[in-house]
C-alpha cells in the first residue's frame, strides 16, 4: 500500500468522531465523512507507523440507512457530518461510539457500570443559537460569499442562507447582509494577502427569549478603501443597520454592533466594538435562570439541548443539601448557578477572565449569593481555596484535564465526581487515571447537543472505590 494509490472497500463502522474503518489487504484504513455500510473509492493520503488514512473520492454504493440530506448545502459545506443519516440512526451511531470508548477505558479492569440511552436534542434542526459566518468567495476571484467554509477548504466560503442547524432568522440576516455588501462591491479580507475589509458576521439569539444580537466584524482598512470607493464608513454601516431593522424576523433585534479585528488569525476577535443600535448583550434563560450574554462570551450553542444536559448532570449530582461544591472549568457559571439553590456553597474556577466576570454578573442577576467564581488555572487556583469540597463537578475543555490538575483534584478524596465532556476520547483517558486512583464509574450517558455533527456530550458519575488501590 502506497500513498496516492486508489482502493475500494466497504465501511465496517465509523469511529468517533467521523472516521470510517475499511479493511484493505488485511490492513485497517480510516476514511472520514463516510457511513457504515457504504462502499467507497478512496485514495491513500497518509501512511505512518502502520496507520493508514484515506481521502474519500466517491460513494459507489449507499448505506441502507442513508437518506437524502435535508440541507441543500450539505454536499459543499463543511459544517455538518451526518446530514445524510436519519436522526434516529445518527443518535444510535453516537451512542455506540461513546459506549465503545468508555468500555475500553472501564471494563478491561473488570469494572462494570450502567450506560444510559442517549438523549436526543429537543430541537434537531435550527437549534444553534450562535453562528460565526465568514465573508469570502466560493472560488478564486468569484463573487462575494457569506457563510461557512467549503468542505475540506481553508479558503473557499459557501453561502449558507438555508443552513438547517442555524435558527431560521440567521438565514434572513445573512442574506440581507450579503446582498447589501455585494451591491457596494466591498472586498472581503484575504487571509493570504492580509488585505480587505469584511471578515465575519456573528449572530446570536436566545431560544427562550427570542432576543437577537448581530455583530459585523471588519478590519480597520477602510481608509485605504475610501479613496477608491468614494464612500465613508459610517453612512455605510448605518444603511446596513437600517436594512436589518427593516427585516421581518421571528425574534427581536436588540443589538447591532461593529467590531474591528486586524488579527492575522482567522478567528472572531474583539479589538474594538462600537454600538450601532440597541445594546451589546442579549438575555437567554435556562432551567428558570436568566443569563446576560455578550457577543464574545461563551454559552452553550444549543440552549434547549443544554437544559437536557444540565438536567442529566443534576440527577447525577443528587442530593446537595449542606454541601460545598467545586465547579471546575466553570465557564460562565451555568452549572454552578443551577446547583447553588440546593447547596451550601458553590465555588467555580475558570481560566477565562471574561467568562468569570459574566458568571459573577449572572449570579447577581439571579439573586444567588452562595456562588463564588475565581479566575485562573485550576491547578494554581485550587491551592488558594481554604474550603474543602464535598462534591466536584468537572466540565473541562475538549482536551480534558491536565495530568497535574487531575492529581490535585483526586487528592481531595471526595466521595463523588461528576464529569461532563464534549470529547469522549479525552474523557476516557482521564477516567483511566481516576480508576487507577480508587474511583469507580457508576453510570454514564450522552446528550446530543450537536445534531448532524460528529460531536456529542457525555456525562459520567464516579464514586470513591474504597476497596480499590
Amino acid at each position: 500500500m502506497k500513498k496516492g494509490q486508489i482502493y475500494e472497500g466497504v465501511v465496517e463502522k465509523v469511529e468517533f468522531p467521523n472516521k470510517g474503518l475499511i479493511w484493505v489487504e488485511e490492513r485497517p484504513v480510516w476514511v472520514k465523512n463516510t457511513l457504515p455500510g457504504q462502499r467507497v473509492r478512496f485514495a491513500v493520503q497518509k501512511l505512518r507507523k502502520g496507520k493508514c488514512e484515506g481521502r474519500l473520492l466517491e460513494v459507489l454504493e449507499h448505506s441502507s440507512e442513508e437518506v437524502a440530506a435535508a440541507c441543500p448545502h450539505f454536499a459543499d459545506c463543511g459544517g455538518c457530518t451526518y446530514q445524510n443519516l436519519s436522526y434516529e440512526a445518527q443518535l444510535r451511531l453516537k451512542e455506540g461510539q461513546v459506549r465503545e470508548i468508555l468500555d475500553r477505558a472501564i471494563c478491561h479492569r473488570g469494572h462494570t457500570y450502567a450506560f444510559e440511552e442517549a438523549l436526543p436534542s429537543p430541537r434537531p434542526y435550527g437549534y444553534r443559537n450562535k453562528m460565526e459566518f465568514s465573508f469570502g468567495d466560493a472560488c478564486k476571484d468569484g463573487p462575494l460569499s457569506l457563510g461557512l467554509h467549503k468542505r475540506g477548504s481553508f479558503y473557499d466560503i459557501v453561502t449558507t442562507e438555508n443552513c438547517c442547524i442555524a435558527d431560521p432568522d440567521f438565514g434572513r440576516i445573512l442574506q440581507a447582509s450579503l446582498e447589501f455588501f455585494q451591491k457596494l462591491g466591498l472586498p472581503f479580507y484575504h487571509k493570504m494577502r492580509h488585505q480587505g475589509y469584511l471578515r465575519h458576521l456573528l449572530i446570536r439569539k436566545g431560544a427562550k427569549t427570542g432576543e437577537i444580537l448581530v455583530d459585523l466584524v471588519t478590519t480597520t482598512q477602510w481608509d485605504g478603501l475610501a479613496a477608491d470607493l468614494g464612500m465613508e464608513e459610517d453612512p455605510i454601516l448605518e444603511a446596513w443597520r437600517d436594512g436589518l431593522l427593516g427585516l421581518s424576523l421571528a425574534g427581536t433585534l436588540v443589538g447591532i454592533l461593529h467590531t474591528k479585528n486586524d488579527s492575522l488569525a482567522d478567528v472572531v476577535q474583539n479589538d474594538f466594538t462600537e454600538l450601532l443600535y440597541g445594546r451589546d448583550y442579549f438575555f437567554e434563560e435556562l432551567l428558570g435562570l436568566r443569563f446576560r450574554i455578550s457577543p464574545f462570551s461563551f454559552f452553550q450553542t444549543n440552549s434547549l439541548g443544554a437544559e437536557a444536559l444540565y438536567e442529566k448532570a443534576r440527577t447525577y449530582v443528587g442530593d446537595t443539601r449542606d454541601k460545598v461544591i467545586f465547579d471546575l472549568y466553570s465557564g460562565t457559571g451555568t452549572i454552578a448557578q443551577m446547583l447553588a439553590p440546593v447547596a451550601r456553597e458553590v465555588i467555580g474556577v475558570e481560566i477565562v477572565e471574561e467568562a468569570v466576570e459574566a458568571a459573577r454578573a449572572n449570579a447577581a442577576l439571579n439573586g444567588l449569593s452562595n456562588c463564588r467564581f475565581l479566575a485562573g488555572d485550576v491547578l494554581k487556583v485550587l491551592d488558594t481555596i481554604a474550603e474543602k469540597p464535598d462534591l466536584i463537578v468537572l466540565d473541562p475543555p475538549r482536551d480534558g484535564i491536565h495530568p497535574k490538575a487531575l492529581e490535585r483534584i483526586i487528592a481531595y478524596g471526595v466521595e463523588q465526581l461528576v464529569y461532563i465532556s464534549c470529547k469522549p476520547t479525552s474523557l476516557a483517558r482521564d477516567l483511566e487515571v481516576l480508576l487507577e486512583r480508587g474511583y469507580k464509574v457508576e453510570k454514564a450517558g450522552c446528550v446530543d447537543m450537536f445534531p448532524w455533527s460528529g460531536n456529542v456530550e457525555t456525562v459520567v458519575k464516579l464514586s470513591r472505590n474504597v476497596g480499590g488501590k
